[in-house]
């Protein structure tokens, strides 16, 4: 009875650590995905991960107590390293928010079917293609290969070093905003000519409308824009193993 309790207690710190990751984590956390594919996903990788995962505490030298607290440091573990990897997924998301603004869409919003929160269409169209790259080059496995490197680096029932994975976290952010500004740069700078353009225009021509004539000319040339540019987002699938690996603390 001893040995199957002590087992149970292993499979639950597993799959506290592994639910937390997937709760967070882009694709498989999304409101689309019914709850019994997340909860079958989640028991089915707990299930080998328990397999090789060993357990340093025996039933009979923890209490009650100390059995919440080594789910509690599970679950730490796993929401940190699944908010490290949902800021990086969120790069390209954050850099169709910036095109939009500059194309003056900011307040064009509708439903996102995947997540159920309100978000602008072209972000949403951005991070569709994403997925679909990003999946297709099977890096979904990549989420896996987290988990397994992070019972390497952080055994189970281990203390979580809160310093390292706040500083993951903080890094993680900063690696959002500065993969957004980098994908949308081209972008930026083509309205930049472009503001410019108008400026001219509005002292040489007064009579003009610049701002009725600005509002399609910029719609217009952020779709080209994004058209052209749109090839290069398959780039970022690869940095996107890169980040990760400098960012988790693995």
């Amino acid at each position: 009875m001893a040995l199957i309790i002590e087992k149970l207690l292993g499979f639950v710190m597993v799959l506290t650590r592994i639910s937390a990751f997937f709760m967070i984590l882009p694709v498989f956390g999304w409101k689309s995905i019914p709850v019994r594919i997340k909860v079958a996903l989640a028991i089915m990788v707990t299930i080998f991960f328990s397999m090789i995962t060993p357990l340093p505490v025996k039933f009979g030298q923890v209490s009650v107590v100390e059995s919440v607290l080594l789910l509690a440091n599970e679950a730490t573990y796993g929401l940190a390293l699944g908010l490290i990897a949902a800021f990086v997924f969120a790069a390209v998301k954050f850099s169709g928010r910036i095109i939009e603004r500059q194309m003056g869409l900011a307040m064009a919003q509708i439903l996102d079917p995947l997540t159920g929160e309100n978000t602008q269409a072209l972000g949403a169209l951005l991070e569709m293609i994403f997925i679909l790259l990003f999946l297709s080059a099977n890096g979904h496995h990549m989420f896996l290969l987290i988990i397994s490197r992070s019972y390497e680096t952080f055994p189970a029932g281990s203390i979580p070093t809160i310093p390292v994975l706040t500083s993951g976290i903080i890094k993680a952010g900063s690696t959002l905003l500065m993969v957004g500004l980098k994908l949308s740069a081209p972008i930026l700078a083509a309205f930049l000519l472009l503001m410019v353009v108008l400026a001219v225009l509005a002292r040489m021509v007064p009579e003009m409308n610049i701002l009725f004539i600005s509002l399609p000319i910029r719609v217009g040339m952020g779709l080209l824009m994004v058209a052209i540019f749109l090839p290069f987002i398959n780039t970022f699938v690869a940095e996107f193993a890169d980040w990760m690996g400098k960012l988790l603390p693995l």
